[in-house]
């Protein structure tokens, strides 16, 4: 092979054009709509020829353009403008800073497969990269010390077109990492920093790239270098492709290498945040590390990285999260579980939901759960979802009391809401709405915007719209070869005075990316009527592997044919940010119609929301917190049914109800000056309502405050004295293990306090009145365990038809004093009866520590049994 020098060709500025460059490389431009329109001034052609990429603009730009526009006064006047806002934002305070106490310092590590933050960073697939992308945006505006750790994809994801039967075809186009906005990571010497992560036989090598997020970093391993094999340089090759092989040693290099890299860079995270499982090795590197810094066992290391490691769970099935065979984590892990201070079963157990069944494979979102002692949800439906999925990790426990919460997703307000909307909010709520975006009391502005004018920007923006889907269009067409008389009727697709639907999503086959197919006469109806038409654009990518998915992008593309409705229905090929900026922010309605409750949030009809589009979606995921009967619509009643089938056949039916009877009526009933009065109204509700709450600014305000902040703390906190405290905790929770199985609860006696009488509960006819209370003493058989080291509880509340408590609440019982039999003790509690209905309780037994986070150990609980034995 020829031997080739490389060096890079950086573009050429006049001095009075530097500071192009430097915005270019903060992707704070965009979020930030004047720092676009500067680069669109450059050269509008070229900007929209290279994808709305800076870099790549500025490195192809002519000598003569560079120059004129060094000496034109209007441009330069812009540009300084933009470099001061830059510089401003970057050097000033932010939310975050009046939140910190004295001497704190904490640095939060966020890792995701990947981050969606502009279509020129292509490493994203859909909503979880755009979630993520928004998270370190908002992390930014706080100016949260966070760091971002993903991996630097050569490939990224697929790109998408259609054959002419409407069958997703995939190709992948390589990133030209020298015209993207970011730059490696370099040493002293000026060599690129690299990281060594173990495989079976060898070591890859990694390098690192950073991206600029406002003032935060992101930083992406990549080991495309010529330092290691092909077959390891594939590894970061692209995106959710290959097989398990692939996706194991992508996730070790995630959480394993991603973990190395900040240590090499000098950067050790107090708080570690993984964004869905992919990232779980983090902790078990993150174990190692700190057994070999500070010389302690696994389970101390592990007491003391598991209070501040943070889990964030996305996927609402069992079958859709990662888990690999015994014989890949044998392959990959059998060097590795040795470091770690413990045998394979220990090790393997950590994966498992029951660590002793010993065919049960390793189960990624397991092993975080496990080690981790924050984990939520991603809404209030998702969380609790989540906690009956995964409540087997916790035996004994009810469901209600599964320690996972919920923090409700949101969307990066400035980087979705348009320009004109962005300017009219500006005007009437502040110009410092988006750092506002969480008062309620601000949004109630909205009322004094006059409806003509918002109507008139949602209209610009419906045109902007179909002005690109027309373009787009086009292109598809091109592309497929097709004659010149179909050329021209793309330049006649949809209507800007038309009702326009926007569906837009991955097309997994939950999604119901073909509901309103099930009725294909009755929608070509709608679809076709001369006075009151519905049009509709659908987005979006199946999985490669994914053949049903594929096949309902299919059955569109035919429908549009056999119905020849080409003019109201079309398909928008390669969804990405782009698409989806000009869709969330130009349709009137957002359909979104998954099967409940299979949608674990959904951030698309947020963003759509924040632009004044009113959502028409299942009551599944952020629309069960989102919806309000003044704001959008609702398909079905969140019912749920065994047979698929049917189900889409209700919800179908539904669906169709509600376009015929109530959206498109609503949409066309025009006052004497033609305006939308009472859809402009749903309008302005979406808004006051979804606004402040579904935004990533509410969102990250919240994982700092329920879990970063408190994680801090306590790291800090279990950090003293050389870990004494952790040292402590950990030799307390093995003692505590040994002498579990001895703790009974020996006798329970129950009284009747009414009035001034004290007597035994009948318990043939255990009726009593409101205001009465219950005297509950308890014999407990602690043995050698002291009676300070359990908290024994009253679980409490209404009995429902299957003799289960329901809405449950506990009352700690007091302890009293050593009973007669040697070991045991007594504990009491009042239990008053404060409603009426039927009501029950049940006593139990946990562990109690003041240094311990999560009292919901596995298998560390004992209730009261039928038989007298512990359970």
């Amino acid at each position: 092979m020829h031997k080739i020098r490389s060096y890079t060709v950086l573009p050429s500025l006049p001095e009075s054009l530097k500071s192009l460059k430097t915005i270019a490389m903060n992707l704070f431009w965009t979020w930030n709509s004047e720092f676009v329109d500067i680069f669109h001034h450059v050269d509008p052609e070229l900007w929209e020829k290279h994808g709305h990429n800076p870099i790549k603009l500025l490195g192809s730009i002519s000598q003569t353009r560079l120059n004129a526009l060094a000496e034109n006064e209007g441009f330069l006047y812009q540009l300084r403008q933009a470099e001061e806002k830059l510089n401003v934002y970057l050097n000033s305070p932010g939310w975050f800073n009046k939140q910190i106490k004295d001497g704190q310092n904490p640095l939060v590590a966020y890792f995701s497969f990947e981050f969606g933050l502009h279509e020129t960073l292509p490493i994203y697939s859909g909503g979880l990269g755009i979630l993520a992308g928004d998270h370190l945006k908002s992390a930014s505006d706080l100016n949260l010390p966070l760091a971002g750790i993903g991996l630097m994809y050569q490939k990224g994801y697929f790109r998408q077109y259609l054959n002419a039967d409407g069958w997703q075809q995939e190709r992948y186009t390589d990133n030209d990492f020298y015209n993207m906005p970011l730059e490696i990571v370099r040493k002293r010497s000026g060599n690129p920093l690299t990281i060594s992560v173990g495989y079976p036989g060898r070591r890859v090598l990694s390098q690192i790239w950073k991206v600029a997020v406002g003032r935060i970093t992101l930083y992406l391993l990549d080991t495309n270098i010529a330092a290691n094999s092909p077959e390891d340089r594939a590894i970061t090759a692209s995106l959710y492709g290959g097989d398990s092989e692939m996706r194991i040693q992508q996730e070790i290099l995630l959480g394993i290498g991603g973990f190395k890299a900040l240590l090499a860079m000098g950067l050790e995270p107090t708080v570690c945040h993984m964004n869905e499982g992919h990232a779980a090795f983090m902790a078990l590197e993150r174990i190692r590390h700190i057994r070999n810094t500070l010389n302690v066992s696994f389970d101390e290391a592990l007491e003391a990285t598991r209070v501040s490691n943070v889990f964030t769970i996305h996927t609402p099935v069992k079958a859709g999260n990662d888990e690999f065979n015994l014989s890949q984590m044998d392959k990959y892990f059998s060097t590795y579980f040795p470091a770690l201070g413990i045998n394979r079963k220990q090790f393997l157990g950590l994966g498992r939901i029951d660590p002793n069944n010993e065919s049960e494979n390793f189960k990624m979102p397991v092993l975080a759960i496990r080690l981790s002692d924050h984990r939520n949800g991603v809404s209030k439906l998702h969380g609790k979802v989540s906690r009956g999925m995964w409540s087997e990790i916790w035996p004994g426990l009810p469901v209600d009391e599964v320690p996972i919460t919920s923090i409700t997703n949101g969307v990066h307000a400035k980087t979705f809401v348009s320009a004109e909307l962005n300017r009219l909010y500006e005007r009437y709520l502040g110009f410092a709405w988006a750092e506002n975006i969480t008062d309620e009391e601000m949004w109630n502005d909205i009322d004094q915007v006059p409806d003509e004018e918002l109507w008139r920007i949602h209209q610009r923006n419906k045109e902007s719209l179909i002005t690109f889907a027309r373009r787009r269009l086009r292109a598809q067409l091109e592309r497929r070869g097709s004659f010149h008389t179909e050329l021209g009727q793309a330049e006649q697709v949809l209507d800007p005075e038309a009702l326009t639907i926007g569906f837009a999503r991955r097309f997994a086959t939950y999604k119901r990316g073909n509901l309103l197919l099930r009725e294909p006469e009755r929608l070509a109806k709608m679809l076709s009527h001369n006075e009151r038409p519905l049009q509709i654009i659908f987005a979006g990518k199946a999985h490669p592997r994914d053949a049903e998915g594929k096949e309902i992008i299919r059955q569109i593309i035919h429908f549009v044919s056999k119905y020849d409705v080409r003019r109201r229905l079309v398909f928008l090929e390669d969804y990405d940010i782009d698409v989806a900026r000009y869709l969330v922010q130009g349709v009137d309605v957002w359909l979104n119609n998954p099967r409940v409750p299979m949608e674990a949030s959904g951030t698309s009809g947020m963003k759509a929301a924040l632009n004044g589009v009113i959502n028409l979606s299942t009551l599944d995921g952020w629309w069960v917190e989102g919806y309000k009967p003044d704001g959008g619509w609702v398909i079905g009643a969140g019912e749920t049914y065994d047979d698929m089938n049917y189900q889409d056949s209700v919800e179908s039916q539904s669906l169709f109800n509600l376009l015929e009877n109530e959206v498109i009526p609503l949409f066309y009933t025009r006052a004497t000056d033609k305006l939308p009065r009472a859809w402009i109204r749903r309008m302005k509700n979406t808004l006051k309502w979804c606004a402040p709450r579904f935004n990533t600014y509410r969102m990250v305000r919240e994982y700092t405050e329920r879990f970063y902040l408190p994680a801090d703390l306590k790291w800090r906190y279990l950090q003293q004295e050389n870990l004494s405290r952790v040292r402590a905790l950990s030799g307390w929770k093995q003692n505590l293990r040994q002498n579990w199985s001895g703790i009974k609860i020996r006798d329970v006696d129950v009284r009747v306090e009414q009035g001034n009488v004290l007597a035994p509960l009948d318990t043939k006819h255990p009726e009593l009145e409101v205001g009465a209370n219950l005297r509950i003493t308890a014999e407990v058989e602690l043995g050698k365990v002291d009676p300070g080291d359990v908290a024994v509880q009253i679980y409490h509340g209404f009995i429902d038809s299957w003799r289960n408590i329901n809405g449950a609440k506990t009352v700690q019982m007091a302890y009293k004093q050593k009973a007669a039999v040697e070991g045991a003790h007594i504990f009491e509690a009042t239990l008053p009866c404060e409603s009426s209905g039927q009501c029950g309780f049940a006593l139990r037994i946990m562990p109690q520590n003041q240094d311990m986070t999560d009292p919901y150990e596995p298998g560390m609980i004992i209730w009261e049994s039928t038989n007298g034995q512990a359970t």
